[in-house]
């Protein structure tokens, strides 16, 4: 019987910059910066080891058009791996690392086959004796809006056809609309299997034949949450065989904790540590966003707390960790904030109520006293914009608990 076996991923984005994640500990941030290397690593080694006939990367395989020489020779590192198992690459490359672009370039080994501007079949005549036909094209420039499927024409003489694009399914919304398709389209090509990129969330459009989008291999922010990968794969003459394979090293989560029931600061600690607990993953580092929810306290000294210190204790030796769950945001809801939009809408005591507080700006001569002592001379730092801002929030906190009670 007729088959074949190989891998397909996409949007590997090498070399990240990883925008916006300075400021996590040193230790954190150089793991996150060698994540999208560590996954390629992952793709490799799931290759030789499954002895597959070829790999397919579908697009943006460096983050940007320059192609950092970085991305480049650890990139060749692993496809000269690949090289030496007797294993070819077939290579497309999308909006980001476009063949417009200016680089210094590395020349990569020949078994790295890499598709041009315009839509062409490559061949392949597998060690088992069955004869692949590839369909693709590189972006030659960052935006492609025409309808370069409508080129894509199936050639004679393979026991399987694949094609490879990187673009955009035509109803989808969410990203830039470049090469767009519809899956009809691509199911009247009569290809064996779609291997595409360009989104990075994981999704199978159709099952029969299988077009796929394997999402990227490595989050690179808040968006992109859960387990990256690619897909390891399996044609024959009668069935597909799909399995997806893990690379991410970091993932991104996001959680909502429900305090309704904590009456205190450290039953809320407690709680959050219990979260973090269920979540770790042996090995994998996690990057983690909070909502916590129905916040009752009514020390307004555990509210201080709360806000400006629980996020620091919940971070507290996980850098040290190899498993970490670090707490990248973290958002508090009160209780009595789900009805303060309600009671704003209503004549009377609350509607004027939290109309002075919006309008309040009389804070300096509220302070005055403070400053006019020796002592707070002294000692009492001049408040920012933000720290004045937060009493008017706790003064309003308070008042909505004394009147709650």
């Amino acid at each position: 019987m007729k088959e074949i076996s190989f891998i397909h991923a996409a949007d590997l984005h090498l070399d990240s910059p990883m925008a916006g994640l300075k400021f996590l500990p040193e230790s954190i941030f150089t793991r996150i910066k060698e994540s999208t290397f560590t996954a390629l690593k992952k793709i490799t080694k799931t290759a030789i080891e499954q002895k597959v006939d070829f790999v397919i990367l579908a697009g943006d395989l460096y983050d940007g058009e320059d192609r950092s020489l970085k991305a480049q020779s650890r990139f060749r590192t692993e496809m000269i791996k690949l090289k030496e198992q007797g294993i070819p690459v077939y290579v497309i490359h999308g909006n980001h690392d476009h063949l417009h672009g200016s680089w210094v370039n590395i020349e990569m080994p020949e078994n790295v086959h890499e598709f041009g501007s315009e839509v062409e079949t490559k061949k392949l005549h597998t060690e088992s004796g069955n004869d692949v036909h590839l369909y693709g094209f590189s972006y030659p420039e960052r935006n492609v809006w025409e309808r370069k499927i409508e080129d894509y024409r199936k050639e004679e003489g393979a026991d399987f056809h694949i094609g490879i694009l990187h673009g955009n399914e035509h109803s989808g919304t969410e990203h830039d609309n470049y090469a767009p398709f519809t899956v009809k389209e691509l199911q009247e090509k009569g290809f064996d299997y779609w291997a595409l990129g360009h989104i990075h969330k994981r999704t199978i459009l159709s099952e029969n034949p299988p077009i796929i989008y394997p999402g990227n291999i490595q989050g690179r922010n808040r968006k992109e949450t859960g387990s990256k990968g690619f897909y390891h794969v399996h044609l024959s003459e009668i069935e597909s065989n799909i399995s997806f394979i893990e690379t991410s090293d970091i993932v991104w989560e996001e959680v909502e904790i429900d305090a309704g029931s904590q009456e205190t600061f450290h039953e809320i600690f407690q709680l959050c540590q219990s979260v973090m607990n269920q979540l770790r993953k042996e090995g994998k580092g996690t990057l983690l966003t909070v909502q916590l929810k129905n916040i009752k306290l009514k020390d307004e000294r555990e509210w201080n707390s709360l806000h400006q210190e629980l996020q620091g204790l919940l971070q507290e030796d996980e850098q040290e960790e190899d498993s970490f769950v670090w707490v990248v945001k973290l958002e508090i809801f009160e209780a009595n904030k789900l009805n303060k939009d309600q009671l704003k809408t209503e004549t009377g005591f609350y509607s004027e109520l939290f109309q002075t507080i919006e309008q309040y700006d009389h804070l300096d001569r509220a302070l005055a006293p403070l400053y006019e002592h020796s002592l707070g001379r002294k000692y009492a730092p001049q408040f920012t914009k933000e720290e004045q801002q937060e009493l008017i929030n706790q003064a309003e906190r308070l008042l909505l608990n004394l009147l709650n009670n």
